[in-house]
């Protein structure tokens, strides 16, 4: 076993319609907590009862949270239920801020909004819950990296709403809002975070250039339609967009040689024949159809465990937010838990682990390299305090 670092007391409970709360009704550690993930559905976290019981009980606590495509409770993935996670650190602080992106022209000024509003003083990271459809992930990004120190690290994920794409929510310290975008500063030196992101999906097809988009939208591969090159890729799927999207993202290169990002659609204009993506799908870039493979995907997974608990220093973390995209949810089906036990086998039996499945999610690859949306990862966080 890991050596495990100093505890940051944690409890975790979840709430569905059959069983209720289990294993008990949230609230042991009270006041003391600084900290309350919320992971749910989007009706779920619309029942204002809930929210009043859970701040009843841990008074003094960020509730912060966004609706999902599935809810990860240590190595159980479920739907339509409520994954409360109470956090009580040692020594680490906490600030929070929000905006509504009807406040705002871009997501880049979003982002810039939100890191300018957190005290940069002792920040260490900062973790991010966005809209997951209104808003260009990678401008967002874009935002908030470049107005935060250097050595400031940002992780976090586009909230959900299952397979309906329709609303999204996002919470920090007040009912669920949607198209909303929030950010949690951790604060201190004794905070060890480590982080990473990976797919694991085939290529197939030839690259071909992207000649007219704008921003998260594509309207052109090589001068023809997008929607019609890429209805003629899915075939019979293609009936189903943009949810069937999910099960064929495209892999965008800006670079020769570079192993580039995925990409996964969030809606399709019939009117305009174009795709709009969860983040940038700049002109002049490349993109190829990518394609599941299960034993690679539940690797990914693996593989970003592995990355963020060396990045710790190879200790036991006391706690790992998970964020998995929803299109490796509607691949895996069935064998969805695979690839958080995966990570479970990586982390140690005492970490907890909490999370949800995503439209985007945001992280390094791995410790050095620069933070960017993703679509299609298992992207993980770990924290523990030294």
């Amino acid at each position: 076993m890991p050596e495990r670092g100093y505890a940051v007391e944690t409890e975790q409970n979840r709430w569905t319609k059959e069983k209720g709360w289990e294993p008990k009704v949230p609230g042991q550690l009270g006041e003391s907590v600084q900290l309350v993930l919320l992971f749910g559905s989007t009706s779920i976290l619309k029942k204002q009862k809930y929210m009043d019981e859970i701040r009843k009980v841990y008074p003094k606590a960020h509730l912060f949270g966004c609706s999902t495509a599935g809810e990860i409770y240590g190595t159980q993935v479920s739907d339509d239920s409520l994954v409360v996670t109470a956090v009580n650190f040692e020594h680490t602080q906490l600030e929070g801020a929000q905006i509504k992106i009807s406040e705002i022209d871009s997501g880049f000024q979003a982002g810039e909004h939100l890191a300018r509003s957190l005290d940069k003083n002792g920040l260490a990271h900062v973790l991010v819950l966005s809209d997951g459809l209104k808003i260009n992930g990678s401008d967002l990004v874009k935002g908030l990296t470049k107005n935060l120190p250097e050595k400031v690290s940002v992780t976090g994920g586009l909230s959900g709403d299952g397979g309906r794409f329709e609303e999204t929510l996002v919470m920090l310290d007040s009912p669920p809002k949607k198209d909303t975008i929030a950010v949690m500063g951790l604060y201190g030196n004794r905070l060890k975070v480590g982080y990473g992101s990976f797919g694991g999906w085939d290529a197939f097809g030839p690259d071909r250039l992207i000649t007219k988009s704008k921003g998260n939208v594509l309207y052109e591969l090589e001068g023809e339609s997008a929607l019609e090159l890429y209805k003629r890729y899915l075939g019979e799927h293609a009936q189903g967009l943009p949810a069937t999207g999910l099960l064929f993202p495209l892999n965008l290169r800006t670079k020769e040689g570079e192993s580039g990002v995925v990409r996964t659609i969030l809606s399709v204009s019939e009117k305009e024949q174009s795709l709009t993506f969860a983040g940038d799908v700049p002109e002049g870039a490349y993109v190829h159809l990518m394609k599941a493979n299960f034993d690679r995907l539940i690797d990914g997974a693996v593989d970003a465990a592995k990355t963020s608990y060396q990045a710790i220093g190879s200790i036991t973390p006391d706690l790992a937010i998970l964020i998995s995209c929803v299109g490796r949810k509607m691949v895996l089906k069935q064998r969805i838990e695979e690839e958080v036990e995966g990570v479970r086998e990586v982390l140690g039996d005492k970490a907890v682990l909490a999370g949800f499945y995503s439209y985007g999610e945001i992280s390094p690859s791995m410790p050095g390299s620069p933070c960017k949306l993703h679509n299609q990862t298992m992207t993980i966080t770990t924290l523990s305090e030294r």
